[in-house]
């Protein structure tokens, strides 16, 4: 289940000034969940930026960051063409293991130990793939299902092209905890939850972010949005600028299954990507 290539390519210049647009930064990003046995909603693990972080200061985001070159490498090196959506699977899983200790999508030894050490040799400097040889894990990258792309039409200080997929982790022994270094904190909630906190103002969440919880918010578990997601195939999200009788929104395109499709520009939290 890969992007559907309807509205696949970024935006080549700015919606508002027209000028050619900065290469976007490859990014993946990963909305890992975890079934709760007799609750009506799965939780999902967000991650609270640093606010001295250039992108998303201070905001609540899944796990993810840029694809690097090595994602890109890795992914060539296990005999996959398409090196540029599975460079992306391979740096959402580093990106977990290394903002949340946790790691997804990979088989071989998992203990507490083990995946300590592969987080601190990944701050360190350590590919991924050298990761895996030395500790014999092979990725399992097909459980990681696509769900969306974002790419922002507008010249921000930081252009983002983000792949988003989701995984399902239903260990709930596996204890997440925060890096300190690009996190602050961490926590485990609901849709539904994150989206009422942040309508409360005790958490902020950028635009991007805050029409996936409300697609998300639709699914009683796992497999239900893995459905979802077969019924509407990953494609490129560029928001536009929308003039209205009551002012400029930011709009999304109708029908790729996000239920909420604009906001008024006064109340958008700018700064795309995850």
């Amino acid at each position: 289940m890969t992007e559907t290539k309807a509205n696949s390519e970024a935006p080549a210049t700015d919606a508002i000034t027209g000028k050619p647009m900065p290469k976007p930064i490859p990014a993946s990003t990963l909305v890992i969940f975890r079934d709760q046995p007799g609750s009506d909603a799965p939780n999902l693990l967000m991650v609270e930026r640093s606010a001295k972080m250039a992108f998303a200061a201070g905001a609540a985001v899944f796990p993810g960051g840029r694809i690097d070159d090595a994602d890109f490498d890795f992914a060539k090196a296990l005999g996959h063409d398409d090196f540029e959506e599975y460079g992306g699977r391979i740096a959402a899983i580093r990106e977990s293991i290394e903002e949340t200790g946790i790691a997804v999508a990979v088989e071989g030894n998992l203990g507490a130990q083990r995946v300590s050490e592969a987080r601190a040799a990944l701050h360190e400097g350590t590919v991924l793939a050298d990761i895996c040889g030395q500790f014999d894990w092979q990725l399992e990258l097909e459980k990681l299902v696509p769900f969306s792309r974002w790419c922002p039409p507008f010249a921000e200080k930081r252009v983002f092209d983000t792949r988003f997929y989701m995984i399902s982790h239903d260990d709930h022994q596996a204890q997440a905890t925060v890096d300190e270094t690009e996190n602050y904190n961490l926590f485990w909630g609901n849709a539904q939850s994150v989206l009422d906190r942040a309508e409360a103002g005790e958490v902020k969440i950028i635009f991007p972010t805050k029409r996936n919880l409300e697609r998300l918010a639709q699914f009683g578990s796992f497999d239900e949005a893995v459905a979802h997601a077969k019924d509407y195939p990953s494609t490129m999200v560029s928001p536009h600028i929308e003039k209205r009788d009551d002012g400029a929104h930011l709009c999304i395109p109708e029908g790729i299954g996000y239920p909420i499709t604009s906001e008024p520009m006064q109340a958008v939290q700018r700064g795309f990507g995850k």
